[in-house]
Parts: structure tokens; sequence; C-alpha cells
């Protein structure tokens, strides 16, 4: 089993910053994509960021020159720095990751998701 852990969530004035993290634990083989997404009270969930397991990255509109996504694959682990804050920002934010979970040679992967943490910018 694989469990995605995320923290760094919490309330912050507009312009504000925030660093979230998420761990991921359990039977790793590898990961290749992770990404952060979010959903505010009565929308969809969105894709915010994406890495791939190279570093490549990709953000929503709505985020970039403000956000920065990286990883640690040493420690399984992606983070998401969160600057200039703005209250459309306030969103439970998720985290997802495409594991490869056995030592196979065919790296089978399936796909998790953290539990989310809450971001709430205030105006």
């Amino acid at each position: 089993q694989v469990q995605l852990v995320e923290s760094g969530g919490g309330l912050v004035q507009t312009g504000g910053s925030l660093r979230l993290s998420c761990a991921a634990s359990g039977s790793i083989f590898g990961i290749n994509t992770m990404e952060w997404y979010r959903q505010a009270p009565g929308k969809q969930r969105e894709l915010v960021a994406g890495i791939s397991s190279g570093g490549n990255t990709n953000y929503a509109d709505s985020v970039k020159g403000r956000f920065t996504i990286s990883r640690d694959n040493a420690k399984n682990t992606v983070y998401l720095q969160m600057n200039s804050l703005k209250p459309e920002d306030t969103a439970v934010y998720y985290c997802n990751a495409d594991v490869v979970y056995s030592a196979s040679w065919f790296r089978p992967v399936r796909n998790y998701w953290g539990q989310g943490t809450q971001v709430t910018v205030s105006s």
C-alpha cells in the first residue's frame, strides 16, 4: 500500500506565502508524475501544477509566476511553494502521484491521492 500525506496548509493573509509538502510512503519502486490539485467550495477540482520524474513542470495559468512545484526523489516528496497568495487561492489542496508499486520488470503504476490540506487566504 502507498500513502500520500500532505502538510503545510493554514491561514494566511493576502500577499503571504505557504509551502505545502506531500510525502509518499509504502511500497514504492518509483514515482512518475506528481501533481497538486485544489478544490474550492462549490467548484470542481482543478490541476494547479505538475512535475515529471525528470523535473519538467507545468502550471495552471492562474498560478504561473506565483507558485513553484518541486520534488525530492530521494524523499519521495513533492512541494508547492505558494507566494503572493490571493483569496481566490482558498481551497483544499490535494497531492496526486503515479506510483510504481512493484519491482516487476513492467513497472506497474497506480494513481494515488492524498487526504488534502486546507489553505485559506484572508482578504
